[in-house]
């Protein structure tokens, strides 16, 4: 056998409803049917966190196997008979649905997350109206202590992806679950303030809780999905180049994502690329180039520089004066009296051209960058 053929992945043919499927050994039975496109609905689980199978929700009937299992959790095997929608496997669903709808909040017109919500996106789709075990719903209080989101243990349905994010994308294990059966709840270790916890604040935890138990603080309006625009575009925080998804209403943004094959950051954002987005509407924000005007009147060299006075301009006033201005500095003065200084909020093709324009047109060597200091 030659070392190709050993390296070679073996494949497997497993049969979803009826549809040869082929797919890697050691694939879930979830990983085969998305591959497929075939679809089985989840809530735990999530492609960049681990498995736990603790929702329920993913359950599906396997010839030869004893009642449903769970698809996000169970390998598939050579020649297995799949049923995603069989009659135990709907009922096995709709009763995963319903337990969790008997200690959630059903004011969903009134929530961020409508329209987004996972689980309510379930139970519309399970035709899930109103649970058969009653209600059972202790009023807790709302955690604000973090500066850039709430945490709404109301809402929680215990799926630990925020705990998972946090421990293994994040790598920072600032949330844990706590307590036992119906007294379990997602929570700071021993129920410490964000503060005192060294979170990050990426937000990761929020970009990926399927209810509304995480949420923005920052003001976002409720409206319907339809009515927000979606930009694709890169951060300009730094040169990383991680990809966002702008979420704009009118003129103004109101949420910032990323798609999860954005190939510089895999989804994942900084504080500053997830809630730094403010600036782009403040009102002390220039939206038009200034040139310096002298101050009327006599005045020493010092109270120049702290008084002067700004005109608008246009962009090719600006581009010609900084132009004339930097040919007369290395005509009087030489080409090292000028220095250029780039930044690492601009792209490496961006401080590229900046470093060959001193270096080549200016003449000088005097080139360097923040990210160095």
């Amino acid at each position: 056998m030659t070392v190709a053929m050993a390296t070679q992945e073996k494949t497997i043919t497993i049969k979803i409803d009826g549809k040869q499927v082929k797919t890697a050994s050691g694939a879930t039975i979830l990983e085969a049917a998305r591959e497929a496109g075939i679809r089985i609905p989840t809530l735990c689980y999530h492609p960049r966190l681990s498995i736990v199978g603790s929702c329920r929700v993913c359950m599906v009937a396997v010839e030869g196997m004893k009642g449903v299992v769970p698809a996000c959790a169970t390998p598939a095997r050579d020649e297995m008979v799949i049923k995603t929608d069989a009659p135990e496997v709907l009922s096995a669903r709709r009763m995963a649905v319903e337990l969790l709808l008997s200690t959630h909040p059903l004011n969903c017109e009134d929530c961020e997350s409508n329209g987004k919500c996972e689980l309510q996106a379930l139970a519309i789709e399970l035709e899930v109206e109103e649970p058969r075990f009653g209600r059972s719903l202790e009023k807790k209080p709302i955690d604000e202590r973090h500066p850039f989101f709430l945490h709404d243990p109301n809402k929680c349905i215990q799926c630990g992806r925020c705990v998972r994010a946090c421990r293994e994308i994040a790598v920072n294990d600032v949330w844990c679950l706590s307590g036992r059966s119906s007294s379990s709840s997602i929570s700071t270790f021993f129920d410490e303030p964000m503060e005192n916890t060294g979170c990050l604040s990426c937000g990761e935890c929020v970009s990926l809780c399927p209810t509304g138990a995480l949420t923005t603080k920052l003001e976002k309006p409720i409206v319907p999905p339809g009515d927000v625009k979606v930009t694709r575009t890169i951060c300009p925080w730094c040169g990383v180049g991680c990809t966002l998804d702008l979420h704009t209403m009118g003129n103004k943004i109101v949420e910032v994502t990323s798609p999860p094959e954005a190939p510089a950051n895999k989804g994942s954002l900084c504080v500053k690329g997830r809630y730094g987005y403010e600036f782009v509407n403040h009102p002390s924000r220039l939206t038009k180039p200034l040139i310096r005007v002298k101050p009327k009147g006599e005045s020493t060299f010092q109270e120049e520089a702290w008084h002067m006075d700004f005109r608008e301009a246009s962009w090719n006033e600006v581009l010609n004066l900084v132009a004339q201005r930097l040919a007369e500095i290395k005509k009087e003065y030489g080409p090292e009296s000028l220095a250029g200084f780039s930044s690492a909020k601009t792209t490496n093709e961006d401080n590229y051209v900046m470093q060959r324009f001193v270096r080549q047109v200016l003449g000088s060597n005097n080139i360097d960058h923040c990210a160095r200091l």
